[in-house]
């Protein structure tokens, strides 16, 4: 029995809206517990596009590994929650904000950081699921 594109296709959307309103109410509790009116640096937005590039690197570093992760725990996990969780255009309005007031220091400061924590992380994620994944095939 075939399975209509069009079923197929609302579940994948289905699939990517459930895990991107996870993913964007934690940045939203992340965001809360973290940013400070007081000291004007986005640490909200920053951990949660951390934590968004370790765990989508984890997702596909075991989507790689295990033939059991499908396309469709992909799309909810990986498009889906960490998706909803990282967040370009907050992070770009935040650079904005620092450069429309003259903070040049913490514009070049917080997007240095996070471009290259971020792309640590995601190897950081990989790497972890390769040294477990060897490791707990040798067991």
């Amino acid at each position: 029995m075939a399975i209509n594109p069009e079923v197929f296709f609302v579940k994948q959307l289905l699939l990517v809206f459930i895990g991107g309103g996870a993913g964007s109410v934690l940045r939203y509790i992340i965001g809360k517990a973290l940013n400070s009116s007081q000291t004007g640096i986005p640490y909200g937005t920053f951990v949660a596009n951390i934590l968004g590039s370790l765990l989508i690197g984890i997702i596909l570093g075991l989507a790689t590994k295990n033939e059991t992760i499908t396309q469709n725990h992909t799309l909810l996990l990986a498009t889906g929650f960490c998706g909803g969780l990282t967040t370009f255009s907050t992070f770009a309005y935040e650079n904005h904000i620092f450069l429309k007031s003259g903070d040049f220091a913490s514009f070049a400061l917080y997007t240095v950081t996070s471009f290259i924590i971020g792309f640590l992380a995601v190897f950081a994620g990989i790497y972890l699921v390769n040294y477990f994944w060897t490791n707990s095939q040798t067991i």
